[in-house]
């Protein structure tokens, strides 16, 4: 069977940091493993205004020679519009969530108004997502929800406890170490796990908090407010080594996201690489959180903006042993068998081949 031709068009890549930004070079990556792929990537910020123009024009010249093309956000969407215009190739957008609810009037105008209306088919990266595009839309027939996939292998190091101590530059000598990662913005709910959960815990229980973004000022403030200098650490943005060895040494995962309006978790793939790395995952139940985790499985998911709740099941879980060596292997064979890369791209492949098929 002859393999398709794709056009992969990202308007953020590597290396930007982010979610989108990882989700499209790991998905790039696999897809032109598989089948023919030329990738079309922007890799600065602030060059996204003139890449969305420069892509669509590029897009319409090079359809031709391509069965598909494939968008890597819903952002692209006036690609596919203009596409449309000039042929009838097939348009793939993947759907994150915030592309579908960014608030901005000419955006919600004109890219969710007019412009998705032509894409064919929307992958989806949560469930949450799906049911926004059917709010804004867009129909049950053209949506399909595939998870985010990780690089099962990549995260994996092998550190000590004494990595971690030179890390945070405290003994974490008889320690229980709990860990966020990712982008610090305030639906992470980072600031609001130390103002209401931190104070309850005993002593030993130390937070860090890897990354950077714009609620670090408030979470400053939480720590100030309750005098937890010693047991929470802001590390800031950190190296891939540092995060690594941070995934590798921590006992839990947690990420205490919060509703916030407009802003949601298309999916959550910080605890996708928490749980590769044999780490235990304790996570809000909100919006791509709950495809991401599964009860029992790769982590425990509590309802959001309960500090009770949050307080019993980390003292609970702890109460069984430390959670990376009760749950870990568990946690990294269920994230191998369902969120590998080699098998999420083969997914995507599947409904690319088949949104070929029913254009023809």
């Amino acid at each position: 069977m002859e393999k398709s031709k794709i056009l992969f068009i990202s308007h953020t890549f590597p290396p930007i940091v982010g979610g989108v930004e990882a989700h499209n070079y790991e998905l790039s990556t696999w897809l032109s493993k598989q089948t023919e792929m030329k990738l079309i990537a922007n890799k600065k910020r602030w060059l996204i205004p003139f890449f969305l123009v420069y892509a669509a024009a590029r897009a319409v010249l090079m359809a031709p020679k391509y069965d598909v093309i494939v968008l890597g956000s819903c952002l692209l969407a006036n690609v596919g519009w203009l596409v449309k215009i000039f042929s009838r190739k097939p348009i793939v957008a993947v759907a994150h969530g915030l592309d579908l609810t960014y608030k901005n009037f000419i955006y919600q105008k004109l890219w969710i108004g007019i412009f998705i209306k032509k894409i064919d088919k929307f992958i989806a990266v949560g469930n949450e997502t799906v049911a926004i595009a059917k709010e804004k839309g867009i129909s049950e027939n053209k949506i399909v929800f595939i998870p985010n996939g990780v690089d099962t292998e990549k995260h994996l190091v092998d550190c000590s406890r004494e990595n971690l101590e030179k890390i945070i530059k405290q003994s974490v000598t008889d320690k229980k170490i709990m860990l966020t990662s990712g982008r610090l913005a305030k639906r992470k709910g980072v600031a609001w796990f130390i103002d209401n959960v931190m104070p309850k815990l005993d002593n030993n229980f130390i937070y860090i908090i890897a990354g950077d973004g714009s609620d670090k000022q408030n979470i400053f403030s939480m720590i100030k407010k309750n005098n937890l200098y010693s047991r929470v650490h802001v590390l800031g943005y950190v190296t891939d080594s540092v995060r690594n060895a941070l995934f590798n040494t921590a006992d839990l995962f947690v990420q205490p996201n919060i509703k916030i309006s407009g802003d949601m978790e298309g999916f959550g793939i910080s605890v996708i690489e928490a749980g590769a790395c044999r780490l235990p995952v304790l996570a809000s139940s909100l919006e791509g959180l709950r495809d991401a985790i599964k009860e029992g499985q790769n982590g425990f998911l509590v309802e959001s903006g309960n500090a009770n709740a949050y307080i019993s099941k980390i003292n609970d879980l702890f109460a069984q042993g430390n959670p990376r060596e009760v749950f870990g292997e568990k946690t990294r064979q269920f994230v191998v068998d369902n969120y590998s890369w080699k098998h999420i791209s083969r997914l995507y492949l599947d409904e690319i081949e088949k949104t070929i098929q029913n254009d023809k």
